[in-house]
């Protein structure tokens, strides 16, 4: 068991990663109204890529074994194309705060990708939570777009499965390598075709974009696409996964006051009290056990976004 120091640093160190991914939504939608999904998404996994490849180069990692390349591409997929581009297409549309609620299911999602991918059994109790998670998310978008699914809210959802597919394949690889070392292969990988659609998407008038839309850019390729995975999963390391994890049942209020702060968007009651209800699912499905396959390699490691 982890000393009190152990695991107050790890709260620290995992607050930090929290707060750094809750940014993610309101930094995309500032960006992309100006410089479009596209490139937004390209320039971020770009800009990571470049510091992954510092990173391994500076710390002499070891690459990844032939078996874990199947994982590898689900990380790619999931984490570094999939939940960029698909929550960059619905920030076209829908305010940061609506994608917060949204996204709240998403560690629902990642328990569920868990027991297709890496061989975990969710319990029935969980099954029951995630329902009822799940179906204040839907009452929340059918509310607020009036009794219709948009395709903002399906580009939601399929940014986080995938990001929940890219958890569940990298913590499969994590009982092998670092998990730090994960993401920044798959940053690695997805480099050169990130580079190349930068160049086909750069703005025609990069002068005329703003300084805002361009920090943003920096911000989301940084941290939420790499420095955050650091501090994040210290903290996990330190206090362990079960305490510090529920430092992400905050993420959702964060980047709803993260909206409101840097977007002036402005939260009703009824966003909040869905957030309230789902996190209050979520929570309730985090009590519930969850059991692995005899093949398992290794138990989910990270529920952030």
């Amino acid at each position: 068991m982890p000393a009190d120091g152990a695991i107050l640093k790890g709260y620290g160190l995992g607050l930090v990663g929290m707060l750094l991914f809750s940014l993610s939504l309101p930094a995309t939608r500032l960006a992309v109204p100006e410089l479009g999904p596209a490139f937004v998404t390209a320039a971020r996994v770009g800009l990571a890529g470049l510091m992954a490849v510092a990173y391994l180069a500076l710390a002499r990692q070891r690459r990844p074994r032939r078996r874990h390349w199947p994982d590898l591409a689900l990380v790619v997929g999931g984490v570094v194309i999939g939940f960029p581009l698909f929550s960059a297409l619905a920030m076209r549309t829908v305010e940061a705060s609506h994608g917060g609620v949204v996204l709240a299911i998403m560690p629902l999602m990642t328990v569920a990708t868990g027991a297709i991918v890496a061989g975990e059994r969710p319990s029935r109790r969980f099954w029951l939570a995630a329902l009822g998670g799940s179906s204040v998310v839907l009452a929340f978008v059918l509310w607020q777009s009036g009794g219709r699914i948009v395709p903002a809210d399906l580009f939601l959802l399929a940014a986080g499965l995938g990001a929940a597919f890219g958890y569940a394949g990298g913590a499969r690889i994590a009982a092998d390598l670092p998990a730090l070392d994960v993401i920044a292969w798959a940053l690695v990988v997805s480099l050169p075709p990130a580079a190349l659609l930068s160049v086909v998407y750069w703005p025609p008038a990069p002068l005329e974009v703003s300084a805002e839309a361009w920090a943003a850019v920096l911000y989301v390729a940084a941290f939420p696409q790499f420095l955050a995975f650091f501090f994040w999963y210290g903290g996990l390391a330190l206090g362990g996964i079960g305490k510090v994890g529920q430092l992400q049942l905050l993420q959702v209020y964060c980047t709803l006051g993260f909206s409101a702060l840097l977007l002036g968007e402005r939260t009703d009651l009824v966003t909040w009290l869905a957030a309230l209800l789902t996190v209050l699912f979520v929570w309730l499905a985090r009590q519930a056990p969850v059991g692995r396959a005899r093949n398992t390699r290794a138990h989910l490691k990270h529920r952030g976004g």
